[in-house]
């Protein structure tokens, strides 16, 4: 079994700056691939980004590429998303997600943090 927890959401203006970690324990996170998806209120959970179990491979959504940063610090069991020139369409809740392969499809997923509120104002 692996626990994510997930941190650093909160409430910022359109243009700011937030970082979310997610911090794992139990077995050893350094052999799953690690993805951030979001769900805003009335929508379906989607995927942000996903990087590979070494580090060396990373997807985005479109939505995001070029303004959302994921990396992993294995020695720490942490995966970070950094998220610059915010806009109020981000605004949602925010899980990591450990899984054996590196994919962006949320079922393939096998283990979920409980999700950290981001919120963007205009």
């Amino acid at each position: 079994q692996v626990q994510l927890v997930e941190s650093g959401g909160g409430l910022v203006q359109a243009g700011g700056s937030l970082r979310l970690s997610c911090a794992a324990s139990g077995r050893t996170v350094s052999s799953y691939a690690m993805g951030w998806f979001r769900q805003a209120p009335g929508k379906e959970r989607e995927f942000v980004a996903a990087i590979s179990w070494t580090g060396g491979v990373t997807y985005y959504a479109d939505a995001v590429k070029g303004r959302f940063t994921i990396s992993r610090d294995n020695a720490k069991n942490t995966v970070y998303l950094q998220m610059n020139s915010l806009k109020p369409g981000d605004t949602a809740v925010y899980y990591c997600a450990a899984a054996l392969v590196l994919v962006v499809v949320a079922r393939e997923y096998d283990f979920w943090g409980q999700g950290t509120q981001v919120t963007v104002s205009s």
